[in-house]
């Protein structure tokens, strides 16, 4: 049975969808959004914000409006557009784009192994950065894009987006490596990661090399996002964040501190300051955005995607 939830505000309505069975090892959610009455959108003046990273990555077409813009960080007053197909990999920390009036789209947030299962590629190749779908699925990125524009509603959208998942994952099926199944839940379970790495029966390298390839991030690195995602998910707004940070495992405040500000491009008081109505998409004017923190949102020049089988698959 499909699992559908719709929220329907002035700006625009979002149906999200739990995935069937046959998709669910590598699709973690699905949505389709379409915009709210003209009125409304024509009050929304493009703006910034800081998109936070949740150690997944995401397919999305962007179905009305303008491309996805992406800046290098707070002096980066042009950036540079992405098209209206794009895969957003696992990321280790913020990154920065234009939102303006809300727009009709259709995307998915996807587990580790989808990289190998839906583009052919590792998601180490896709990591920290942004790629064009033409650039791994060819022309038939177009003809998807294509097919979503002429459907006229949200859920005929996303049942043909799940369609296309579907046959996408019948040509090539997920097989995560043994050792990366396990190091993945031992990682969501806070285990260190040299445990992981004795449980494995590889060395460091190996092990590690093989969980980036599935998942985009080095263990630690997927260890930091998840922690930072559980601090956003214990209501920071009512818990001083001293309290939060000892409870989460953090070594001291200053470590808690230089953490947050890694990962999300501002401090925590900023964060607070911002309210974000969804904790993972923070607006933000040239004075919340510190040029001090972090490398997120850096643009990372593109390298060569590897297609070959990765190693040690079973």
């Amino acid at each position: 049975m499909l699992v559908d939830r719709i929220v329907r505000t002035m700006a625009g309505m979002l149906l999200t969808r739990i995935p069937p069975p046959s998709l669910r090892l590598v699709v973690r959610s699905m949505w389709a959004s379409e915009p709210g009455p003209a009125g409304a959108l024509a009050q929304l003046a493009p703006r910034r914000e800081h998109v936070l990273p949740t150690g997944d990555m995401h397919l999305v077409f962007r179905l009305s409006g303008s491309p996805l813009r992406l800046f290098a960080g707070a002096g980066d007053g042009t950036g540079w557009t992405m098209g209206h197909a794009i895969v957003g990999g696992a990321r280790s920390a913020f990154y920065a784009r234009e939102v303006g009036g809300p727009t009709a789209s259709v995307g998915a947030q996807l587990c580790p192994g989808a990289a190998w299962a839906l583009f052919g590629v590792p998601a180490s190749s896709l990591a920290e950065r942004h790629t064009p779908l033409d650039a791994l699925w060819g022309a038939a990125a177009a003809e998807a894009l294509d097919l979503l524009h002429g459907l006229r509603t949200a859920p005929a959208r996303l049942a043909a987006f799940e369609a296309l998942l579907v046959r996408r994952l019948a040509q090539r099926p997920l097989a995560l490596h043994p050792a990366v199944a396990q190091g993945l839940r031992g990682v969501a379970d806070g285990v260190p990661v040299g445990e992981l790495v004795r449980a494995s029966g590889y060395s460091h390298r190996h092990f590690a090399a093989l969980f980036k390839e599935a998942a985009g991030l080095a263990p630690k690195r997927l260890q930091r996002v998840l922690r930072f995602q559980r601090l956003l998910a214990t209501a920071p707004g009512s818990v001083p964040w001293a309290e939060l940070a000892l409870a989460l495992g953090y070594s001291d405040q200053s470590h808690f501190i230089r953490e947050f500000g890694d990962i999300a491009g501002m401090s925590p008081e900023a964060y607070r300051r911002a309210a974000p109505s969804a904790p993972n998409h923070v607006p933000i004017d040239r004075s919340t955005s510190s040029k001090t923190w972090g490398t997120g949102g850096i643009r990372i020049a593109p390298t060569p995607l590897h297609r070959g089988p990765p190693n040690d698959r079973p």
